[in-house]
């Protein structure tokens, strides 16, 4: 009998040593340290209730601290930019002018003017928010499973620990902790019937490129994603187009020679060759640089041009990769990124002036020393969206923007990048997907509307205690709006005070009574008032 028991014990003690320790409990939990979530958790904080924010990777802010320092608000309108979005642009203005140094731009001056910053100004403002809300942030924490008690969310298990909450947000630009907790989502793109939306299916603005897609053996040449065209109307599981924002500078004093390719195969780039060879325009090949303060340059994915920096196709799997395979997807990026600047330096196709300009560009010396100072985030443009409450698709953003329970107000175009290449067997290439951006031209900037706390909200029969402010309730087109930071920063601090307040009332997130949040969003300084000269399509 003793042998027994000490058998048992030692089998219990050996399950346990497997399992992860619970490290804290906390009234709100937000998954995903991106701008959406660090806003989350620290609108949440300031109700009064305690936070913890666990992020997957190392690098909290993503893109807002991981090289997107041009700030895409100058097309959307400033003034219903306000709360935590506000502050945090405001706080990047003073660490400049703390420190003597001019200041950027005026964030109390509700323009289409450039705001632009560096990231490690952007990451020290960010962390410096999270502390004094007194947000537990806890990073390296990718997500394992949930633990469910019927409908409610009862904890997050990590490979380091296990956290119990009473309300939990996901953070993430992938929406991983719904998955998780399996409340429905979708990825890709709608045909245009299933929401009534004109700019839905597949989309052919750019002109088609007079050349042969395929090899001497009849296959497709490389950064090309298929041979297969289907009807315009139809949608498909493909999404826009990855990359990173690169922190740039020709500043001889912090200038760091670009990295060379690993295995660089001039092959990959036979395409391009034939595009230029036919007579293509060289201003259809490069990236967008925006200058930034420092000396530097933001590189952006030029979505008008036909070869850019973004890998067409190479995220399609990143939502449903493990930590493991998204490591080597944002590798696979990388890789692209570093060849194709090879490419436009190094290339006899490339004119000379054109390859002068781009090798005068290195990385910095003082931004991202820990990532050999290349950008840490890669650019997840799109992932999942939830199938929540209310599905939020282009009526709502181009029709009917008033809503009945906004949590934020959304005005960037709808716009979206390139999402396949395809080489027709007839002949030509065609780059399809982009949506160049539908707004106003004076000024220049989207259209307002509103955010509703439904489009953040699961189905009550699926899950009870979890918010989605950045894997939100849309469709493709909406999300070729609402895919900016600025967008994700209002309607995250909606989501935490939403998780606040329930959490301290002891409710569930679809019962939190609106008229009570609305005060609290105003409270927190959030604008729900739609623009007087709202100008929407009819």
């Amino acid at each position: 009998m003793t042998c027994l028991i000490r058998q048992i014990v030692t089998l219990l003690l050996l399950v346990i040593g497997t399992q992860p320790v619970l490290a804290a409990d906390a009234d709100v939990l937000v998954y995903g340290a991106t701008p959406g979530g660090f806003c989350a958790a620290i609108a949440a904080a300031r109700e009064g209730v305690s936070v913890i924010l666990l992020e997957p990777t190392d690098h909290v802010g993503a893109m807002s601290t991981g090289g997107l320092s041009h700030c895409d608000s100058n097309q959307m309108v400033r003034s219903t930019l306000m709360g935590l979005f506000h502050e945090w642009h405001l706080r990047v203005v003073k660490d400049y002018t703390d420190r003597g140094l001019p200041a950027p731009y005026d964030p109390t001056i509700k323009d289409q003017s450039r705001w632009v910053f560096e990231p490690h100004v952007a990451m020290r403002v960010t962390k410096k928010m999270l502390d004094e809300a007194h947000v537990r942030v806890l990073t390296k924490q990718p997500i394992q499973s949930v633990i469910r008690d019927g409908q409610r969310i009862v904890s997050l298990v990590t490979p380091q620990a296990t956290y119990r909450a009473k309300v939990f947000v996901d953070g993430t630009y992938e929406g991983d902790l719904m998955a998780a907790a399996k409340v429905d989502w979708t990825i890709g793109r709608e045909g245009r019937a299933e929401y009534q939306e004109t700019l839905a299916g597949q989309r052919y603005p750019k002109p088609k490129m007079n050349i042969n897609g395929f090899d001497d053996n009849g296959k497709i040449l490389p950064l090309i994603t298929t041979d297969i065209r289907t009807a315009d109307e139809t949608g498909d599981q493909n999404i826009m187009t990855f990359s990173f924002r690169l922190c740039l500078t020709t500043e001889p004093k912090n200038h760091l020679a670009m990295p060379k390719p690993d295995h660089y195969d001039p092959v990959r780039f036979e395409i391009i060759r034939r595009y230029l060879r036919a007579g293509g325009k060289i201003e259809q090949v490069g990236m967008d640089l925006y200058p930034i303060p420092g000396n530097k340059l933001d590189g952006n994915n030029s979505i008008g041009r036909l070869f850019s920096i973004g890998l067409i196709g190479g995220g399609k799997d990143w939502h449903k990769a493990d930590a493991a395979g998204r490591q080597a997807i944002w590798e696979a990026h990388k890789q692209y990124t570093l060849e194709f600047i090879h490419f436009l330096t190094n290339d006899p196709v490339i004119p000379e002036k054109v390859r002068q300009s781009y090798a005068r560009l290195g990385l910095c010396k003082d931004e991202f020393a820990d990532y050999d100072h290349f950008s840490p985030a890669l650019y997840v443009r799109e992932s999942r969206r939830m199938k929540g409450l209310y599905v939020l698709s282009q009526k709502d953003i181009l029709n009917t923007p008033r809503k009945e329970d906004p949590i934020a107000i959304a005005s960037f175009p709808i716009d979206s990048h390139d999402c396949q290449r395809i080489a027709l067997r007839g002949g030509g290439v065609l780059n399809e997907g982009t949506i160049f951006p539908v707004r106003k031209t004076q000024p220049k900037q989207g259209y307002a509307y509103h955010v509703p706390y439904r489009a953040i909200l699961p189905k009550p029969g699926q899950c009870t205690n979890l918010l989605v402010p950045v894997a939100l309730s849309c469709t493709h087109v909406g999300i070729s709006s609402l895919r900016i930071e600025g967008a994700w920063m209002v309607i995250g601090q909606g989501a935490g005070v939403a998780a606040a307040l329930a959490a301290q009332a002891g409710i569930t997130v679809q019962k939190l009574p609106y008229a009570q949040l609305e005060k609290h969003l105003q409270t927190q300084g959030q604008v729900l008032e739609l623009p007087a000269t709202v100008d929407h399509q009819k």
